[in-house]
């Protein structure tokens, strides 16, 4: 006799949906995991990419070099020295190294350099501005604020004050001396020949009118000024404003 083949019983409803919510649950927990998977790979995928793309990739290499404030110098000497890599990924430019050899021009007083995305480097430039001609060496060089010698001159430029000096007078000397040009008034600037610059505490200045002015060092120079504008219409040879307090006038 054949056999009987076993019925399974039928689930009621409850049971039905109890399966149905543990299955929900498997593949919630299921789910989560490949999530945080899928987070991570795409996190490592970005990460990768954007070195990729800053490092390696054309897309952000350097292909421009700006240069602003260079009158004298001109923007392709700048660059010339500058020796930014072009081509070169812009993330990885020294920009101290191009700042220092930009900066070593005897022209430039300050330099900045930047980057900016997503192809470019940018040299701000700043030239020393001359405050007086002084010829060492039988050179004819601008003299700074700051007492830096720079820049030659065929003939002295009309305005510029001149200094003299020996040849092995040091900077801290030239610079005395630039202080006290910059603290001129123009009605006294006007009547100087030349500043003859010794030591940093021995200055004088030569007028055009064959007087001599004893200046000493550049402290005090705005009150020397004053001094000096009040005494010059007394007749001398030789007026000494060194200590401002006790001004003399020599025949």
């Amino acid at each position: 006799m054949p056999s009987k083949l076993r019925e399974r019983p039928v689930p009621d409803a409850a049971t039905l949906r109890s399966r149905r919510a543990f299955a929900r649950r498997q593949w919630a927990r299921r789910w989560l995991t490949w999530k945080y998977v899928l987070a991570g790979l795409l996190l490592v995928a970005l990460v990768a990419g954007g070195a990729w793309l800053l490092w390696f990739s054309s897309v952000l290499a350097v292909k421009q070099v700006e240069v602003s404030g260079a009158g004298t110098l001109g923007a392709d000497q700048v660059r010339a020295v500058a020796a930014v890599p072009e081509g070169e990924a812009l993330a990885s430019v020294d920009l101290t190294a191009v700042q220092a050899r930009v900066q070593a021009l005897a022209d430039v007083r300050s330099a900045q350099v930047t980057r900016h995305w997503p192809d470019t480097v940018t040299i701000d430039v700043v030239e020393r501005t001359p405050v007086a001609v002084v010829e060492i060496g039988g050179r004819l060089r601008g003299l700074d604020v700051e007492g830096v010698v720079f820049r030659d001159y065929r003939t002295a430029p009309d305005g510029l004050p001149r200094v003299e000096t020996p040849a092995d007078t040091g900077r801290d000397a030239l610079q005395e001396a630039a202080g006290v040009i910059s603290a001129l008034p123009g009605d006294i600037a006007d009547k100087v020949d030349h500043v003859e610059v010794a030591t940093v505490d021995q200055i004088s200045l030569e007028l055009r009118d064959g007087r001599t002015v004893i200046w000493g060092s550049a402290d005090e120079s705005d009150l020397k000024a004053e001094v000096l504008d009040a005494l010059l219409p007394q007749e001398g040879s030789t007026y000494d404003v060194s200590v401002p307090g006790q001004p003399a006038v020599r025949p």
